[in-house]
């Protein structure tokens, strides 16, 4: 706030040299001699307050701009405070199906069916990468498929969105950048500057709404969109098991731009979207916490 303050102050004083700049110029140009050789003195003194305002002025606003990253976005009103041993569990939907023998992982399952593969790609993608053949290609076209038709008629805006995308849209969704080690994957920069490829479509969604406004009558906007996320996922310490925590993996998304008229249009659109997620889950068939 201090620092937001100083910025404005500096700013009317660069206005203020930047118009007294002007009236020298001027006067420079209405008086005889005599007067000329003040003036250009004058002017003299003028520019160096302001090239000294304005080195000021561009260390606020890098300092301001990094102090305001380090701000949390909002969370929900009844998130627990705290690290994990703080959650609890809201609701069970279905029962967990008891089985008279030991069942098999999803990764032994498709290994078995030859519909995932996760061994022996060292030599071609490296850790956490994986392919799926056959009916593991067609199941993930199919729940993409799935989820679309369930979304659409809900007034949902399909979108697909750019992989690429400049630091700045990562920032303002509050995903740090200069972290180490970071998530996410940087473009070369000796070829591409300032390039990252996202790990959820979500900040492709909120660049195509950022430095614009969006007309109040057509809150709330409902997005959805199927793309591929990249995670430059780190080591942990223990190896996870089968398709979790890889690098590459196609998701839907479901996106809000909400009013802020009440303060309340983002929980109700948040509740809207967990009803429709619970939706999805339960025509699956699947039992769920």
């Amino acid at each position: 706030v201090q620092v937001w303050a100083r910025l404005g102050q500096v700013r009317d004083g660069i206005a203020r040299l930047e118009a007294e700049k002007g009236q020298v110029a001027q006067g420079v140009r209405e008086l005889m001699l005599p007067a000329y050789t003040a003036l250009r003195a004058r002017g003299r003194r003028v520019r160096g307050q302001l090239r000294e305002l304005e080195a000021e002025e561009s260390h606020l606003e890098q300092k301001f701009y990094l102090g305001a990253l380090q701000l949390p976005n909002c969370t929900h009103p009844a998130v627990p405070v705290g690290d994990q041993s703080q959650a609890r569990v809201l609701e069970v939907v279905g029962e967990k199906p008891v089985f008279d023998f030991k069942p098999k992982g999803h990764l032994e399952l498709g290994e078995g069916l030859d519909i995932i593969r996760q061994r022996r790609l060292s030599h071609v993608s490296g850790h956490r990468s994986y392919y799926l053949c056959g009916a593991g290609a067609l199941l993930q076209h199919a729940l993409v498929s799935f989820t679309l038709r369930k979304l659409l008629p809900k007034g949902f805006l399909p979108m697909t969105v750019p992989d690429l995308l400049r630091g700045a849209v990562f920032e303002g969704c509050g995903v740090q950048l200069s972290t180490t080690p970071s998530q996410v994957y940087t473009i070369d920069p000796s070829r591409f500057e300032d390039l990252c490829l996202a790990g959820t479509s979500e900040v492709g969604i909120a660049g195509y709404f950022m430095d614009h406004a969006v007309q109040l009558v057509n809150l709330p906007i409902r997005v959805v969109c199927s793309s591929t996320c990249y995670r430059a996922e780190t080591d942990t310490g223990r190896e996870p098991w089968g398709l979790y925590r890889v690098h590459q993996f196609t998701k839907v998304e479901m996106f809000g731009v909400t009013a802020a008229e009440r303060g309340t249009e983002s929980e109700e659109l948040l509740a809207e979207f967990l009803g429709l997620q619970k939706e999805i889950f339960s025509e699956l068939g699947l039992h769920y916490r």
